[in-house]
């Protein structure tokens, strides 16, 4: 996604939790670090996957992120999960009989994170559901693009970020969910 963005001329600032080069050190899940790290920005974009035992930090962070850019004003694009997402067959996607066991944490912190989203009045947030399946492969900036139902299963790590600067350059869903997918 930063590569994406810099690729279209935009400036970004990465940041993590621990020192890295190039990156501003902050916790997503601290409102003061959202305030610190979003102030002048135009648009703060979330993509984390926590480790596995620490599903729940997906939602603190989703609650401090939409208050942090609630004060400061910037627009957030908060990249979740697929579970909540509504399949062809009329259930969602960790409703499936064959949905697996060891995704369900992260599946119902996905969940939680959109609710904390829906249920926002203050922040300027959009909310992206990725399909199930995503991996890296080629940048083809051909895809679907749906609200709450699945549009496809799958979808390249390239495609997606162009999808998510696409957003973030028209945006399209505010205070709203969207999927993308082949």
């Amino acid at each position: 996604m930063v590569e994406e963005a810099r690729r279209r001329g935009h400036e970004v600032t990465p940041v993590s939790r621990k020192a890295a080069a190039g990156a501003e050190v902050g916790d997503a899940r601290v409102v003061a670090d959202v305030v610190r790290l979003s102030a002048g920005s135009d648009l703060v974009i979330s993509a984390t996957r926590p480790v596995d035992g620490q599903e729940d930090q997906l939602v603190e962070a989703a609650r401090a992120l939409v208050a942090g850019v609630a004060r400061t004003g910037a627009r957030l694009l908060l990249v979740g999960g697929a579970a909540t997402l509504v399949t062809p067959e009329g259930h969602t996607v960790q409703e499936a009989p064959d949905f697996p066991d060891e995704l369900k944490p992260i599946a119902r912190a996905c969940a939680g994170q959109l609710e904390v989203c829906l249920a926002d009045r203050a922040a300027d947030w959009t909310y992206l559901s990725p399909p199930s399946v995503l991996e890296p492969g080629e940048r083809t900036g051909v895809f679907r693009v749906g609200r709450d139902e699945q549009v496809g299963s799958t979808i390249s790590v390239e495609d997606l970020a162009v999808a998510l600067l696409d957003e973030a350059e028209t945006p399209r869903h505010r205070g709203v969910r969207f999927t993308v997918g082949y």
